[in-house]
């Protein structure tokens, strides 16, 4: 990772530019122009080029470099990362060391151990992420595999506290042109390009050849697939809100939800039960409850995971029981 041949004062290129004007949008909207502002640098091209632009858009930006352990001069990259940060601006750097342990896969708990330590560190800032249109797509189509319903197709948020994802609009090519621009190498994560991770198959291979077969286009249509369905759910989620309002507690009477239509009455349920406890919903699980209320056959309780790490050694049955529904830990 070389730092950059220009000044961080100076303006940049066209294409800096371009990104920089679509951040400016982002900021305007969420971050008041002397608030302090977090983002979280990989190194890689994506977070670079943000930082970039950030670094010339706010006045009190802190980079943050999260150095997962997993590769033999981590701590060195990262440290170079939190360098050229300053060089390229920002008004601070850190690097936060995270131990990646946990269930789910060597992603899952990377992902869960980098978010841990940017949350604490953001200490209730703004943490902007480089996530681009592919990752939006690749996150589409992510979650059409796991056939979650349209909650798992909606992808990423531009806001979602205290996640700030401005380049949703930007493609990886741009991210990659500006720090070619500043000449700045980034720094190519072998996580990225190994086959063994999904995401990295996606990449490299299903949408390349989705978009060869269906003549280019394809990572568009699936982020704009992303903001449709992710505005028809806003809408469904307002409605269930106003109806779990009237009638959510610790128990819900079937009478009170048996009729809803069912995309309203899913959604009251999800309320309910992560209202009483309840983690990670799959959809499976939600119309398997779902079906205690709407589909009613005397069938027996539904196991549903707990909130907190791994559920706390708890176990979450929700089942019907004299007209109403419970949920009972064991």
């Amino acid at each position: 990772m070389r730092l950059p041949v220009s000044s961080p004062a100076q303006p940049g290129g066209v294409v800096l530019w371009e990104l920089r004007k679509a951040l400016r949008a982002w900021l305007a909207q969420h971050a008041p122009a002397q608030a302090r502002v977090c983002v979280a640098l990989s190194g890689g091209a994506d977070s670079l080029a943000l930082t970039a632009a950030l670094a010339r858009e706010h006045t009190a930006v802190e980079a943050l470099v999260v150095d997962h352990g997993l590769q033999p001069e981590s701590a060195q990259t990262a440290a170079r990362a939190a360098q050229l940060a300053l060089d390229l601006g920002c008004s601070g750097s850190r690097v936060l060391p995270v131990t990646v342990n946990g269930a789910g896969g060597l992603e899952a708990a990377a992902r869960t151990a980098r978010q841990a330590a940017l949350r604490q560190a953001g200490a209730g800032s703004p943490v902007l992420l480089g996530h681009t249109l592919d990752d939006q797509a690749e996150t589409v189509l992510l979650g059409l595999a796991r056939g979650s319903g349209p909650r798992s197709i909606q992808g990423m948020r531009a806001w979602d506290d205290p996640w700030g994802r401005p380049l949703l609009g930007v493609r990886r090519a741009m991210t990659r042109a500006v720090c070619a621009e500043l000449g700045v190498q980034p720094h190519e994560d072998p996580m990225n390009t190994d086959p063994r991770f999904v995401r990295a198959r996606l990449r490299a291979e299903v949408l390349p050849l989705l978009e060869d077969v269906l003549q280019g286009g394809v990572a568009e249509a699936l982020a704009r697939t992303a903001d449709a369905v992710r505005a028809d759910n806003g809408h469904l989620d307002e409605e269930a809100a106003a109806v779990y309002a009237k009638i959510g507690g610790a128990k819900i009477a079937v009478t009170d939800v048996a009729g809803l239509p069912g995309p309203i009455r899913r959604r009251v349920l999800r309320l309910w039960l992560m209202g009483n406890g309840a983690g990670a919903l799959t959809e499976t699980q939600i119309r398997s409850v779902d079906a205690l209320a709407s589909a009613w056959r005397g069938q027996g309780p539904v196991a549903v995971p707990a909130a907190g790490p791994q559920g706390g050694g708890r176990r979450l049955m929700a089942r019907r029981s004299y007209g109403r529904l419970e949920l009972e830990i064991r």
